[in-house]
Order: C-alpha cells, then structure tokens, then sequence
C-alpha cells in the first residue's frame, strides 16, 4: 500500500462559549423583550439568563424607589474646600509674614475673621498656592500658677548687641498667667544691683508691683539691694530649681521668641532706640500676636484688656505692626 495517506486525529472542537455581554447588552435585550410577540418570546429567551432578568428587576425596583424619596437633585459628594477669598488671605499672610508656620497662620486666620480652620488645611493651601521668592526664609508649674495667677510675676535677663556691637542688657518682667509682657529695661553698661533695681522698677512702673516675683539662681538676683528692693515693694520672692532652666519655662520661651522674632531680625543704635523697638514689640505681642498656649488668643483678650473684632473675609485690610516686620488682617 504505497500510496495509502497516514491518518490524521482531528482535533476536537470545545463547545462555543456564552457570548461575554456587557450590562447595557442585558438591558438592551430586555427591553426590546417588551415589544415581542408572546410566541416568538419564548423561543427568544433562550438567549437571556433568568438570573439576568432578575436583576434587572431588582434594579428597576431600586431605581423606582430612589426617584420617589430622593431629596431632589444631589450635590456633589464630599466637603467643601475652602472658599477662593479664605486662600487669599492665608496666601497673603504668609507672603507678607514668611516666618509664620501653619498653626500660627491658622490661628491669626481665626482671631481675624472667626474662620474656624486648621493647620492641616492651611499646609495644603500654602502646598499648592504659596510660591516663596528666591530670597524668603523659614521662624508641675501650672498646678502652682492657678491660686496665684492674677498676681505672679517673672523676671529674667538676657544680652543683645547694638549695630555697634556693643552689648546691651535687657530686663523683661512678664505676667506668667496671660503670657502678657509687663515691661523692658534696657541698660548699656555692666549691670550692678543699683541698675538692676532700676530697670526692674521701670518696667513694673506701669503695671504695679506683683504680689509674686519668680527668677533664677543668677548671681545678679542675689545682691542685697535687689533683694532689699522686693522688701520695700512687699514682693514675695520665688526661685526656680537650679541648674534646671525647664523649671522656668514661660520667660525662657518669651525671651526665644523675642530673640527668633524680633531682635534677630532688626538693628538699633543705642538703649534710646532698642526701648522704642522694644515697646513696638510688646504692644503688638500683647494685643494681637495669636498665641498657642492661649488656643489663639492674645494677652490683653485673657486680662479683658480689649475685645478683637472680626473682620469680613471679603473686605478688609493689612495693619503693619513692629515697623512693618509683620503685617495682619484687620477690618476694613
């Protein structure tokens, strides 16, 4: 059998699958059912699921129901950013105040216009509209303080130079309970006990003697006509632990932020000038510095000294303060 042809197996054919159809396929297929005759429908239902015209159902259902007690048209889902004037004013501020961090924005922001807005939101503002210039650049006591807060006092001392650099001392008395600064005393030249007495009278002249006076273990605290000058005023002396600078927290940190804030980033000539800039300082520090450890408020709003208004979000505006080295929104 030379000329017999070799046997070929011919491959099996798998059985033709379902056709893969789409949501809209099932639906289309189901309407146009509507419109068949009853006997042709029987033979055309072979090519729809019973399960698919059970679903269809249930969704015609839910969509009857969703139309009869919907509340109208729906908004878009999800909270409401913040309006385009608010990120104005935090873009603004920022722009004019580079060294204010976010908490510190959030917080002026609120005590300006009572927008009630958080840090996180300011950073996601300031992250996507604030573009900074090549040339800009970042900035159990309390247990204690409660039966005495109306009338304790701190003092401390820190050293600054002139344009000259010729050293300066400067003498800060501040109200530990609403963080307010009472006054400065600035000396030119070495600091003796008659010069401390001096400045400490000079800045507590405005505000009264305190009841309660808190300072360190400096030598300077420890002269006798210091110590001679709280016992005519009928001061009550309070050192803090020694060696331990955390046990004196409130002064250490107003002298940081005087320092970071202020002082770094000004020149004066002489004790003449430095007061001068210094009272600039303290007005706007007491009046309208927004404060963390006050939930944003400021010294004089604690004592009722004054009562801030807030300003509209639309119309307002800017009130330099420190000689322009910070600007605020006030109301227009």
């Amino acid at each position: 059998m030379k000329n017999a042809q070799p046997f070929r197996v011919e491959p099996l054919r798998s059985k033709p699958s379902a056709p893969n159809l789409s949501a809209l396929d099932r639906f289309l297929f189901g309407l146009w059912s509507l419109f068949l005759d009853k006997h042709r429908l029987r033979r055309a239902a072979v090519v729809i699921r019973p399960s698919t015209l059970l679903r269809l159902h249930d969704l015609l259902k839910k969509r009857k129901y969703r139309l009869l007690y919907s509340t109208g048209r729906k908004a878009k889902p999800g909270p409401k950013g913040p309006s385009h004037e608010l990120i104005q004013a935090i873009v603004a501020m920022k722009q004019r105040n580079p060294r204010f961090g976010c908490p510190r924005i959030a917080q002026q922001i609120n005590r300006a216009f009572g927008v009630d807005i958080d840090k996180d939101v300011v950073r996601r503002i300031l992250a996507k509209y604030y573009r900074p210039g090549s040339g800009d650049s970042g900035p159990s006591w309390l247990t204690f303080l409660r039966p005495v807060k109306d009338s304790l006092c701190s003092v401390d001392l820190f050293r600054c130079k002139s344009i000259h650099l010729k050293s300066h001392w400067v003498l800060v008395v501040m109200d530990q309970f609403a963080r307010r600064i009472i006054g400065f005393g600035v000396h030119a030249d070495d600091v003796d006990g008659i010069a401390l007495c001096n400045r400490s009278n000079t800045a507590i002249s405005t505000q009264g003697a305190p009841h309660y006076l808190s300072s360190d273990n400096d030598p300077l605290f420890r002269y006798h006509r210091w110590q001679a000058n709280l016992r005519i005023l009928e001061i009550q002396k309070i050192k803090t632990v020694p060696y331990v600078p955390l046990s004196h927290p409130f002064i250490e940190r107003l002298i940081g932020t005087l320092r970071r804030e202020f002082l770094d980033h000004v020149f004066f000539w002489n004790a003449h000038d430095l007061e001068q800039k210094l009272e600039g300082f303290r007005q706007y520090y007491n009046a309208n510095r927004a404060h963390t450890s006050l939930d944003g408020g400021t010294p004089s709003e604690i004592t009722a000294e004054i009562t801030s208004g807030r300003a509209d979000i639309r119309r307002f505006r800017w009130k330099s303060h420190c000689r322009g080295l910070y600007e605020l929104p006030v109301a227009a």
